[in-house]
């Protein structure tokens, strides 16, 4: 269920970019039962990681914080429209429902025309049609190699926790 409180949170978080070097301004929180648990800013040119998302920086806080990788039952709360890479991480982690503020068309008309020493280009539109199709049909060219060697672990480690 949509609270106002949370999302004013989100906005709040990303306002820190205008006076954190670093940061972007995309903040996120997640809450489960009425309480904060996590909270996110875009650091991806502090930390020099492109998947340090508001979100992805507020699912690892939420972690953290909970000890466990899952937050079933959790909500994400974000200033901005989440990219594929932050929707694939909030899948994997379980998050139940996602309110955001500003849609990625806004973003983009603000954000679009930066140049490249201001904000490293992100194409959206790529990113959103890769993240729909098997890994041998992206645009990206993708080969399978050593799997029999990768499934072997796999299974030796699924094998010691049964």
């Amino acid at each position: 269920m949509y609270e106002e409180t949370y999302l004013r949170r989100a906005i709040e978080i990303s306002a820190e970019a205008l006076t954190t070097p670093g940061t972007e301004p995309f903040g996120a929180v997640i809450v489960r039962d009425g309480k904060i648990i996590g909270e996110g800013i875009n650091r991806s040119v502090m930390n020099h990681d492109p998947t340090s998302h508001g979100e992805t920086e507020a699912i690892r806080d939420a972690c953290r914080n909970l000890g466990t990788v899952d937050l079933r039952g959790a909500v994400l709360y974000s200033s901005c429209e989440p990219c594929a890479l932050c929707v694939a991480a909030m899948n994997i982690a379980g998050i139940t429902a996602l309110y955001y503020a500003a849609d990625m068309g806004q973003a983009g008309a603000v954000l679009g025309n930066l140049p490249e020493t201001a904000r490293f280009p992100v194409d959206v539109d790529r990113l959103t049609s890769e993240c729909g199709h098997a890994v041998g049909d992206r645009l990206m060219p993708a080969q399978q190699h050593l799997d029999a060697e990768a499934t072997a672990i796999l299974k030796d480690w699924a094998g010691a926790r049964s």
